[in-house]
């Protein structure tokens, strides 16, 4: 056989050829992937505006400031208060310590250059159970505090009884406590036959507000549900009222029982009349796992994510925001929740203060649980229940988060990680757009993103998923979603005219959300004027045709100059446009303003005649 030999020239032009193609793909990949878009963690352009370290005028206190007000408290022998979380209501107890925002003016001459930085202080709230008060005391200056002064009065116009404060841990501890040997111990076979009560079985509780009809009282209805995922959604059907208006528990007493739309007025006459026989019983049945928040079914695959392409446009500097345009300093009070200061938008500032306010309730029921309820939230507190925020489901994975402190109704400072949230979104419609196919074919159009700043407040049943959104009009929006589970109670004769059945022996019952958001609108300064659009038809000749008449729109507008005029009352016929407006005007005359807008579907306000109505006027 003969054997064939390649040409040596054949052989390295093969081997060149091969080296030159592998080099090639080399580069065009290379090339292909600069060009391809890519995440970036830095940011491409820069920021259009520097931040600003004067925004810590609203910052929240620091872990270390709440603990040198803390030891500042409790240097003060003659205050006498305790910081241990289960102080009896007898006791003094620190319930308290938050910001104390300082005066606007102050605030305003320093943000603005013209003044010094003012004086840093904390508000401390004690509940002197020993005194039979509470009081409010102003702390400063910080980080080293020197001196308390005294504001209750100054504030409240008022002095403040111990049976105003809420209820704490401490109170708490001996409330179930008092219901586990007054009640529970002495109906066994009842809470074993009816709740299947044992050892290793229990009850929850969840409380009737205000606690009592008349001012100064403190007799709260307690009802019971099952202790099980979504508890609110699984009542028993036993109620109990609870008269604790003394400081000293052992003055603690049962008032009233409801047991299955029965009423008794002591726990001896329900065991009495349970064991003759002669109430209605329940009987124990196992209830279904319906509250459960585990889904139902595995999803099929992850969807959309959302990325920064070319890094963040925004960035957060200790509490203070720039975004686009936009600038602003944020907080969160443990009593009212999150807030903004010193919103401006392109240089200008625009609102002084945006600040959710209040989260209100009022229920309808035939069961003295919910029959009488009105949730203040903020009296318990709203900001104290934002907790940590998760990844993917409550913001996206790529948003910023950021962790708090709080110092209410515990004994030390505590860190809440990743308790707001700080991202861009695409709104998903447009900003604005327009397809012109008259004449001359063309398309304009803008993206919708907006900065969202969100927390997420778990108050009981609700959470409050609680957004400002900054968008790049120049536009802010206070937004509020409510999730969680539904407030219920055991069916009863006559339930149904207060709710729907919505499980079996459930009521969801029916009532009413108010939201108050705080809006401090400065548009070019501080003095600014309130203003009404609208529109009515008027009866016209044609200019061209005197003798011919057509009803047009017509603009109407009016200044209005006492607070009394600008409370325009809820469910009446209110003007379109609201305007925050300024003295100074633009190219053409017209007053520089911003429009105030109203979205709201809440329910009848509770009527005037009701004494509880003045804790909850803003909502007329």
């Amino acid at each position: 056989m003969v054997e064939k030999k390649m040409n040596p020239l054949v052989k390295w032009a093969i081997i060149l050829f091969v080296l030159f193609s592998i080099i090639l793909n080399i580069v065009l990949i290379g090339i292909n992937t600069k060009s391809a878009p890519k995440c970036s963690a830095q940011r491409v352009q820069p920021l259009r505006d520097k931040h600003d370290q004067r925004s810590n005028v609203f910052a929240d206190l620091t872990q270390e400031e709440y603990l040198q007000v803390q030891r500042y408290m409790l240097k003060q022998k003659e205050l006498d208060i305790s910081t241990n979380q289960i102080t009896k209501p007898s006791e003094n107890f620190l319930f308290l310590i938050d910001l104390s925002l300082p005066k606007k003016t102050e605030a305003l001459a320093y943000l603005d250059g013209k003044g010094s930085k003012p004086v840093r202080e904390a508000t401390v709230v004690v509940f002197y159970g020993a005194r039979g008060s509470i009081r409010e005391y102003v702390v400063g200056p910080l980080p080293k505090p020197t001196y308390h002064r005294d504001v209750t009065i100054e504030r409240y116009k008022m002095e403040l009884p111990i049976n105003a404060r809420t209820v704490t841990i401490g109170e708490y501890v001996l409330l179930f406590k008092f219901i586990d040997d007054e009640v529970f111990s002495k109906l066994g076979k009842l809470m074993k036959e009816s709740f299947d009560l044992s050892e290793d079985k229990q009850l929850n509780a969840f409380e009737q507000m205000p606690r009592g009809v008349r001012s100064g009282d403190r007799k709260t209805w307690v009802s019971f549900f099952r202790d099980m995922s979504g508890m609110y959604i699984h009542p028993v059907g036993f109620e109990v009222l609870v008269n604790h208006e003394s400081v000293n528990a052992s003055h603690w007493k049962v008032e009233r029982l409801l047991y299955n739309g029965q009423y008794f007025d002591t726990v001896e006459e329900l065991q009495q009349k349970y064991d003759a026989g002669s109430v209605k019983k329940i009987v124990y049945k196992k209830s279904d796992d319906y509250g459960s928040l585990k889904p139902r079914h595995k999803p099929l695959q992850i969807g959309p994510q959302q990325f920064y392409t070319e890094g963040k446009r925004y960035s957060i500097s200790n509490n203070h925001v720039l975004y686009l345009d936009w600038s602003f300093a944020f907080g969160l009070s443990s009593l009212t929740g999150m807030r903004v200061f010193d919103v401006r938008f392109k240089g200008e500032r625009i609102v002084y203060e945006l600040s959710v306010q209040e989260a209100m309730s009022v229920y309808g029921s035939v069961t003295p649980g919910m029959i009488l309820t009105k949730f203040l939230d903020s009296s318990i507190g709203i900001g104290r229940f934002a907790h940590e925020l998760v990844r993917g489901v409550d913001c996206p994975y790529e948003a910023t988060y950021v962790d708090t402190y709080r110092y209410i109704d515990t004994p030390v400072p505590v860190r809440f990680r990743n308790s707001i949230c700080i991202f861009e979104h695409n709104m998903g419609q447009p900003l604005r757009r327009h397809f012109s196919d008259f004449f001359h074919n063309s398309y304009g159009g803008m993206v919708n993103s907006a900065l969202v700043f969100r927390t997420i407040t778990a108050i009981g049943n609700y959470d409050y998923m609680w957004d400002f959104i900054f968008y790049q009009s120049g536009s802010v929006e206070a937004k509020v979603h409510a999730t969680g589970y539904i407030s219920s109670s055991y069916m009863v004769d006559g339930s149904l005219a207060y709710g729907h059945q919505v499980a079996d022996h459930v009521l969801g019952n029916i009532h009413t959300h108010f939201i108050n958001f705080k809006v401090d609108v400065d548009v070019l300064g501080v003095k600014n004027v309130f203003q009404t659009k609208d529109m009515k038809y008027v009866n016209v000749s044609l200019p061209w045709m005197s003798d011919h008449y057509a009803m047009v729109p017509q603009l109407v507008e009016n200044q209005l100059k006492t607070e009394q005029e600008a409370a325009l009352r809820y469910g009446t016929k209110t003007p379109r446009y609201l305007h925050i407006a300024s003295n100074n005007t633009n190219r053409w005359g017209h007053q520089r303003s911003y429009r105030l807008q109203v979205f709201s579907f809440t329910g009848d306000h509770l009527p005037e005649s009701q004494a509880e109505e003045r804790a909850m006027s803003w909502a007329r």
